[in-house]
């Protein structure tokens, strides 16, 4: 009878846990990425494309060939100022087992990162502290999280004492490529990935040290199959928090996760933004966090080139484009309005004998990535896009950007200003020049302009495409 009670208690706790998540009154989007402000009217066809937080996530995490250099401080919070938050400038500094310094220098890292300098020594203390931080993808986070759960592993015990949660498959064997990369000289060390397709034999327990998977297959494995036991969890790390927080379901299957969860565990949460939603996230689940914060580096205008070329009909906009593909710059990436111009570009481009690459929604999450990695290793010099791209995606080889199309909010006819801003940010990174064109067809598309041009208060000049000495000086830079 009391054991009984004592579930049934258990099970009241959790509920009241989950609606105290589920009365935050977060955002929520279902599975296919729309959200409720994106939906249209039923006679419209919206030209956005559907993409989820997850998917654009994997792509961030795919163009990133090492970490961020972010020149914006650290942002440090903590309960008791009066504590202490050390920093640390080599890895040797924190005391690693030999293996696992060896594995971090395998990967490439030689120095810690900006946010590794503080989140490690805190992560990696005695007693452990909780933690919450904020950082845009590249800045060496992951890292950061897979070298505290490996430290964290008492190799005699055979159970689960690290879990790590990703709102995808595809984000999560990502994490799982880069523990196993890292703790691969720690051969004591066993490591599992919990996500579709996994299965565990009837009556069989998971032994691994490490878990990593998604929300739902391991709340199954847990309460369902009952073949994963947290009861030693030592470390619980909520990665990619604000995509859970946008993803339907998730929110509820990782509180009930949290719920099995020693009151000793070591809770982590990661996330690109830290907005009021993924605050009351955090702080329902998360008790006396340290919190840190590093600033995503800020879009900016001044080190880009704006220039427009003026047509009068289809066939100059695709002359136009043509020799514009010819500028000798690094790489380049053409933004359509919609899915249907992007493809009607690229196989135009295609059929006279041109190398570019075409991303839209309409591709799958994995065909994103392998086209965003063939660009990246500079197989195709020229990448065909809609808005998809226009956010987060860094290439620090692109120094042009050219609006095929200019971005004007849909139904209303007016400029896209946000939009803009977005898109040729993805030129003139890192410190570098870069290049941005603007394809004007017709009185709208000028107008078009000129609303930018008094929104950022610039002057976009006019470029003749059919001077080629013109535009081939925009490669000399």
């Amino acid at each position: 009878m009391g054991d009984d009670w004592a579930k049934a208690a258990e099970e009241q706790e959790a509920k009241d846990l989950v609606d105290k998540v589920c009365n935050l009154k977060l955002p929520q989007t279902e599975e296919d990425g729309v959200s409720p402000e994106k939906q249209t009217a039923p006679n419209e066809v919206s030209p956005e494309e559907s993409v989820t937080a997850a998917d654009l996530s994997l792509m961030r995490k795919a163009m990133r060939k090492g970490i961020v250099e972010c020149k914006n401080n650290v942002e440090v919070y903590r309960k008791d100022p009066k504590n202490p938050l050390f920093c640390v400038k080599t890895f040797e500094e924190l005391n690693l087992r030999k293996e696992l310094l060896e594995g971090i220098y395998d990967m490439g890292f030689k120095l810690p990162s900006k946010i590794q300098e503080i989140s490690l020594p805190t992560l990696l203390a005695d007693p452990p502290a909780n933690m919450i931080a904020q950082s845009q993808s590249g800045t060496g986070k992951t890292a950061a999280f897979t070298l505290a759960m490996l430290s964290r592993i008492d190799s005699s015990k055979k159970c689960c004492q690290a879990l790590c949660l990703s709102p995808t498959m595809e984000l999560a064997l990502q994490t799982l490529d880069c523990v196993k990369q890292m703790g691969k000289k720690c051969t004591d060390i066993t490591i599992r990935s919990a996500v579709k397709g996994n299965s565990v034999p009837r009556g069989q327990k998971i032994m691994e040290h490490i878990v990593i998977g998604t929300p739902g297959k391991v709340v199954d494995w847990v309460t369902k199959y009952k073949c994963l036991d947290l009861r030693l969890c030592k470390v619980f790390v909520l990665d990619e928090a604000d995509v859970m927080i946008a993803t339907q379901g998730h929110q509820d299957q990782s509180v009930r996760i949290h719920k099995q969860l020693p009151e000793k565990c070591q809770m982590m949460l990661f996330s690109a933004t830290y907005d009021d939603e993924v605050v009351n996230f955090a702080e329902a689940i998360i008790t006396d966090p340290v919190v840190l914060r590093l600033r995503r580096e800020e879009e900016t205008l001044t080190n880009i080139r704006q220039m427009y070329v003026e047509c009068r009909s289809q066939d100059e906009k695709y002359e136009a484009i043509s020799n514009i593909y010819s500028i000798p710059v690094g790489s380049a990436m053409f933004f359509c309005h919609t899915k249907q111009n992007a493809n009607w570009l690229a196989t135009r481009l295609k059929e006279d004998g041109h190398q570019v690459a075409l991303l839209t929604g309409d591709l799958t999450p994995d065909e994103r990535v392998r086209v965003l990695l063939r660009f990246r290793e500079g197989s195709e010099r020229v990448l065909i896009c809609t808005n998809v791209l226009a956010r987060g995606i860094d290439v620090d080889t692109v120094n042009l950007v050219v609006n095929y199309d200019l971005p004007h909010v849909y139904g209303s006819g007016k400029a896209d200003c946000e939009t803009y801003l977005h898109r040729i940010g993805r030129t003139g990174r890192f410190g570098k020049t870069g290049n941005a064109i603007n394809i004007v067809d017709g009185q709208d598309d000028l107008r078009l302009l000129r609303e930018i041009e008094q929104h950022f208060n610039i002057k976009i000049v006019k470029l003749d495409y059919n001077n080629i000495d013109e535009i081939e000086k925009l490669g000399e830079d």
